[in-house]
C-alpha cells in the first residue's frame, strides 16, 4: 500500500523514523522541523499520515489546527513520545523503559486528547545497533510502526472515498441537470456567503437577476424538449461569456442569477447591457429548419450597507427591478438601490400570464 508521510519533529526523531521506516516500497517519508514548515508541506502535500514529536507544544497546535481543515481532517496523526535511555552503556537505546503501566496510559491518553489518532512510545536509536537482542527489538518496534501507519493507511482510504463520494452528491444537489449551472439551493447558499466577505473587506457586490421573455410562449408553440434546448443554450452563452470570477445559477424556471464580485452597480449595468445583447443579437438554432430571436429581461441591484446578512434584501432589490424591466418593454436591463413597489401587473408579467401579441414570425420571433 502507497503512502505519503510527513514527520514533523526534532532530527533525532527523523533519524528514528528512518530506521523503523527504511526501505519499504511505495512509502515516501517527508520531514519537516517546526509547525510553519509542516503547515507549508501539508497544504502542498497533503500527505496520508503524520508522525508527530508529541513532546513539543508547537506540534500540538498543529494537529488542533488541522482538525479544523475540513479538507484536511482526513490525515491520520500519530503521536510520538520519544524518550532518552538512563543507561548510556546498553548497545541499543530502542527500548521501552521501566515506567509503570499508568504513565504509559496517561501519556496515551493525552496524546489522544490532544488530537492524535495513534499514540507510540519510543527511544531514540543509536546510530549503530551491535546487540542481538537490540537487532530484536528493533525489528519488533518496526513491525509496531508499520502496523499503526498501515492501520491509519485504510482509516484514510476509507475516509478519502467517503469525501470522493460527499463531494460527488454535494455536486449532485447543488447543480442544475438540465443547465449544468449551479442551482437555486447553492445560490442560496453562495449569495450569503458573498455578502458577508463583501462587508469584511469593505469590497462592492452586485446581483443581476435574468429572465427569459415570453417563455411560455415558446413551450406552447415548439413543446419542451425546444425549450429545454432554449434553456441549455442560454446557460452556454452565460456560462462563456462571464468573467471566471462571475457565478451564474439558473434560479427556477426560465430565471437566472448572477452574483458580480467586486462589482459596483454601474459596472453591473453594463454587464448586463451586455448580456442583453449577448442573447438578442444572435438567434438560437434549434435544428436547421427552426430559428428563435430569445431575449432576456434583467433586474440589476447592489450591496448596501444596512442589506441583510443573508443577502435577502439584495435580491428582493434585483428582483423588483427585473419586473420593472419587464414591465417597461423587455429586453433591458433595469438596475437602482431604490425600492422599486411592486403590483399585480409586474407580478403577471414576470408568471408569464400577459396575453400581449408577439409581432415576429413564430418560426423567427422575438421571446
Amino acid at each position: 500500500m502507497d503512502a505519503s508521510i510527513l514527520v514533523v519533529g526534532k532530527p533525532s526523531l527523523h533519524h528514528t523514523i528512518d530506521i523503523l521506516l527504511a526501505d519499504i516500497p511505495g512509502w515516501v517519508i517527508a520531514k519537516a522541523t517546526d509547525r510553519v514548515e509542516a503547515q507549508a508541506l501539508i497544504t502542498a502535500q497533503q500527505p496520508d499520515v503524520l508522525i508527530i514529536d508529541a513532546s513539543d507544544s508547537a506540534n500540538l497546535e498543529l494537529s488542533q489546527w488541522l482538525h479544523t481543515q475540513n479538507r484536511l481532517s482526513w490525515i491520520y496523526q500519530i503521536f510520538v513520545g520519544t524518550i532518552t535511555p538512563t543507561d548510556q552503556k546498553m548497545p541499543s537505546t530502542l527500548l521501552y523503559t521501566n515506567q509503570s503501566e499508568i504513565e504509559y496510559i496517561d501519556r496515551t491518553t493525552t496524546a489522544l486528547d490532544k488530537g492524535a489518532d495513534s499514540y507510540l512510545l519510543l527511544h531514540a536509536i543509536a546510530d549503530h545497533v551491535t546487540n542481538d537482542k537490540s537487532n530484536d527489538i528493533v525489528t519488533k518496534t518496526r513491525q509496531l510502526a508499520i502496523a499503526q501507519i498501515q492501520a491509519g493507511l485504510r482509516r484514510v482510504k476509507n475516509d478519502r472515498e467517503l469525501v470522493q463520494t460527499n463531494d460527488l452528491l454535494s455536486a449532485i444537489a447543488l447543480s442544475d441537470p438540465l443547465t449544468e449551472l449551479n442551482n437555486r439551493r447553492a445560490f442560496e447558499w453562495e449569495l450569503p456567503r458573498q455578502v458577508k466577505m463583501a462587508h469584511d473587506q469593505n469590497t462592492p457586490i452586485s446581483l443581476l437577476m435574468l429572465d427569459i421573455d415570453f417563455f411560455k410562449r415558446i413551450n406552447d408553440n415548439y413543446g419542451h424538449l425546444v425549450g429545454d434546448q432554449v434553456l441549455r443554450m442560454v446557460a452556454n452563452r452565460l456560462r462563456h461569456n462571464l468573467r471566471f470570477y462571475d457565478t451564474p445559477f439558473r434560479y427556477g424556471g426560465e430565471e437566472f442569477s448572477i452574483i458580480l464580485s467586486n462589482t459596483a452597480l454601474s459596472e453591473a449595468t453594463i454587464i448586463g447591457q451586455r448580456i442583453c445583447r449577448l442573447i438578442a443579437e444572435q438567434p438560437f438554432v434549434i435544428d436547421p429548419s427552426l430559428q428563435l430571436v430569445v431575449t432576456m429581461s434583467i433586474g440589476g441591484a447592489s450591496l448596501q450597507g444596512d442589506d441583510s446578512a443573508n443577502g435577502l434584501s439584495l435580491l428582493q432589490r434585483a428582483d423588483q427591478n427585473l419586473l420593472a424591466a419587464k414591465s417597461n418593454g423587455r429586453n433591458q436591463i433595469i438596475s437602482s438601490d431604490t425600492t422599486i413597489p411592486s403590483s399585480s401587473s409586474t407580478q403577471a408579467l414576470r408568471d408569464g400570464s400577459s396575453n400581449e401579441i408577439l409581432k415576429q414570425p413564430i418560426s423567427q420571433q422575438t421571446q
